[in-house]
């Protein structure tokens, strides 16, 4: 599912139908629970923020979540959590940051 040379992988709140994914949030719910996978392992208070391995955003008005391929060499388990996340939900998933989508003539 994921090139060997990749470096992050784009979880896009879109199914491969093209339909929004919800619940809204759940590009924040699972980067939170990610949060304690990161470079040293969990700190106290690392529940408190995301993990630089699993981000959440925005590209144009499409939720995604980043996942950067150190994740997968830290924890292989939790890496497959989150393709299994957009396999299991069939959300759209590319390698290269997508285009934000074309906005309709107001």
């Amino acid at each position: 599912m994921v090139s060997s040379s990749a470096k992050e992988l784009f979880i896009l709140g879109l199914t491969r139908q093209g339909k929004t994914f919800r619940p809204s949030d759940w590009a924040e719910r699972l980067a939170g629970v990610m949060s304690p996978f990161r470079p040293g392992g969990p700190q106290p208070g690392s529940h408190l923020g995301y993990s630089p391995w699993c981000v959440p955003t925005s590209i144009g008005n499409v939720k995604c979540v980043i996942v950067h391929t150190d994740l997968r060499e830290h924890d292989v388990m939790a890496w497959d959590f989150c393709v299994n996340f957009a396999r299991d939900n069939d959300l759209q998933v590319s390698e290269t940051r997508p285009e934000p989508p074309a906005r309709p003539p107001a």
